[in-house]
């Protein structure tokens, strides 16, 4: 029985096999399948040419030297230069984020630039806003939030207004004063800008730690922690991005810069149960109202008596 069954399995495979081929030779000759044959040697004959392609991907030069806030960069060694380098290559082909952040600026350092001037904050700061936020009201997993990433902590600290209703620290010119405040203390606490930009990564902590452990006082011959070992190269980076976009690849139309919000400004005394309802009254909508506006975090303004808020209109 079992020889049996053995053979009638074999047959029906035979059946089966020549019922394929049968197909197969058919489909073979028809105009189909000579169209998937010529797309098949179409398509091959373009990968083949794909793969000769230039890639155009070129490495960058380094400058002979540079600074930051006028602070000699090391460049004379190697590791400094794989760093900055490191940092270059990943940010240059970022394209995408890079070319946005580009078109950002013309936007927003005429409106941070001056608030730093006036605190005395050299202006290559500028560069630790953008590594930190790309010049948008982010918000971190650690809840970081703003241009200059304030924590709830910090930002009460200096004197930010936080509450379900009002968050500061999405005020782009306030928390820029904040950070101009907390930057010149940690340049009074190390005299040294570049370790006030590495203290707002790490913690003014764990740079006087460093320094007492390792004995040594500068950012270039510390062992810090993987973030903080980048994070200043990643300023000096975008410095000469920015600086310099063109040598490395990025190109902007007269007409493709951003250009500073338009405003004005009228000075609310009273409180506002509806600000949906208020933006209309004013000319504009509530998602207008909140992009002017983005330290306003709900539908509702409570004035205390004696108090007043400057809000922007669209003009």
């Amino acid at each position: 029985m079992r020889k049996r069954n053995v053979l009638l399995a074999c047959g029906l495979a035979i059946i089966l096999i020549g019922a394929t081929a049968a197909v197969t030779f058919s489909i073979a000759q028809s105009p189909t399948a000579e169209a998937d044959d010529n797309f098949h040697v179409s398509y091959t004959a373009e990968a083949l040419a794909f793969d000769h392609m230039d890639q155009y991907i070129h490495d960058i030069k380094l400058p002979e030297t540079m600074d930051f806030c006028g602070e000699p960069v090391p460049l004379d060694r190697f590791y400094v230069r794989e760093s900055l380098e490191r940092e270059i290559l990943v940010n240059a082909h970022l394209h995408s984020s890079t070319l946005m952040l580009l078109k950002r600026t013309t936007r927003w350092r005429p409106v941070l630039e001056p608030i730093m001037r006036k605190n005395k904050l050299p202006e290559d700061f500028i560069y630790l806003a953008m590594i930190e936020s790309n010049l948008t009201n982010a918000v971190s997993p650690a809840k970081a939030v703003g241009f200059w990433q304030f924590i709830e902590s910090t930002g009460k600290h200096y004197n930010l207004e936080i509450n379900k209703e009002v968050d500061r620290r999405y005020d782009q010119e306030m928390e820029t004063q904040a950070a101009c405040e907390f930057l010149n203390e940690l340049h009074r606490k190390f005299n040294s800008w570049t370790l006030a930009a590495a203290a707002y990564n790490c913690g003014g902590g764990r740079i006087s730690r460093t320094i007492e452990e390792q004995g040594v006082n500068s950012y270039y011959d510390m062992l810090l922690p993987a973030e903080t070992e980048r994070y200043v190269y990643r300023i000096l980076a975008f410095k000469l991005i920015m600086e310099n976009p063109k040598q490395y690849g990025f190109e902007i139309s007269d007409d493709g810069w951003y250009q500073p919000l338009d405003y004005k400004t009228i000075t609310v005394t009273e409180s506002i149960e509806d600000l949906a309802q208020f933006a209309l009254t004013q000319g504009t909508n509530l998602k207008m109202l909140k992009y002017y506006n983005p330290w306003l975090r709900s539908n509702s303004l409570t004035i205390s008596q004696g108090n007043s808020y400057v809000i922007k209109l669209p003009r």
